[in-house]
């Protein structure tokens, strides 16, 4: 169970991450300015053409001969702690309210995703937009601020401490988990720009034109005219990516990282059962690739463009 949890966890962080990123790259790889689509494309070619696992141990030897020792840490910030054993930060203190916010931003959420329903409705009835994003981050942050404001406002703070040859208190980010999580997200972006690029010269000339003639901005012409449309020629190999990320994430035992397959492979250490073991990676590996095939199919079916 640990190791699936810290597979899910590295997965789908870095499917996030590579999305953002690979999108973010993408565009800037079709900048007018000469000096952003150039940066853009070195950093494609160089991540392309290095092994993934090379660049894992790239950035573990990065966290581990760059950074002191944890009696040498370094401290940016009040509570924060930078040192060859991981970020260490504080965070605030177990409390009950923390449930109650939780709720709060899923109902912040489920409102939201009613808004925009209704919200698109009104757009085709009268051609007025409704800001939807701005408005689901003003309620996901407004919502639990007044869960956590009725409960009596709790500061209560865990800040790490140096005790002995380690930390105690706080959150640690591994080394570890870092190096996979930074490894795998700049190999996979590279692609995914590729994707995004692609998908976005996908869009004909005459519906960006269209689009400024009436009066767009840039950023609404590539939010409202030119991602919509290129999204039914990014989402199939968009998913592939994803799958490839979440394969990738079984790297993890180079580096020493807790994942699925590290941990399974010292349960087979111990008990002989290899075959059991070996069984039981392919069958989560399995679960977690139809998963992500089937979202990502049926978010592709609702985004498919209808014609007659």
């Amino acid at each position: 169970m640990v190791g699936a949890l810290n597979t899910i966890k590295v997965s789908f962080i870095g499917i996030i991450l590579t999305i953002i990123l690979g999108t973010a790259v993408g565009v800037a790889r079709l900048s007018s300015n000469w000096l952003v689509s150039k940066l853009a494309a070195g950093y494609i070619e160089v991540m392309q053409h290095i092994p993934v696992l090379l660049q894992l141990f790239f950035w573990y030897a990065i966290f581990y001969e760059s950074f002191p020792s944890p009696r040498q840490a370094l401290n940016p910030f009040e509570g924060v702690f930078l040192c060859n054993r991981g970020l260490i930060f504080g965070v605030p203190e177990s409390h009950a309210v923390h449930g109650t916010m939780a709720w709060a931003f899923v109902a912040a959420l489920a409102i939201s995703w009613s808004l925009n329903r209704w919200g698109k409705r009104r757009q085709a009835q009268t051609g007025q937009i409704f800001p939807t994003i701005r408005f689901t981050l003003a309620l996901s942050i407004a919502l639990p601020l007044l869960a956590w404001a009725f409960a009596g406002s709790p500061t209560a703070m865990d800040i790490p401490e140096l005790r002995g040859f380690n930390f105690q208190g706080g959150v640690t980010v591994s080394p570890e988990f870092s190096a996979l999580l930074l490894g795998l997200v700049f190999y996979t972006a590279a692609f995914v720009a590729e994707i995004v690029r692609a998908g976005i010269q996908s869009v004909s000339r005459g519906q960006i034109e269209a689009a400024m003639a009436v009066g767009l901005r840039s950023g609404q012409v590539l939010h409202l005219v030119i991602l919509p449309q290129a999204l039914r020629v990014i989402i199939p190999p968009l998913t592939s990516q994803m799958l490839n990320l979440t394969k990738n994430s079984s790297l993890a035992i180079a580096i020493g990282y807790a994942d699925f397959v590290a941990v399974t492979n010292t349960t087979i250490n111990q008990t002989g059962q290899a075959i059991e073991g070996v069984a039981l990676i392919m069958l989560i590996y399995l679960t977690f690739s139809l998963s992500t095939s089937v979202f990502m199919n049926w978010y592709n079916k609702k985004i498919a463009m209808v014609e007659r």
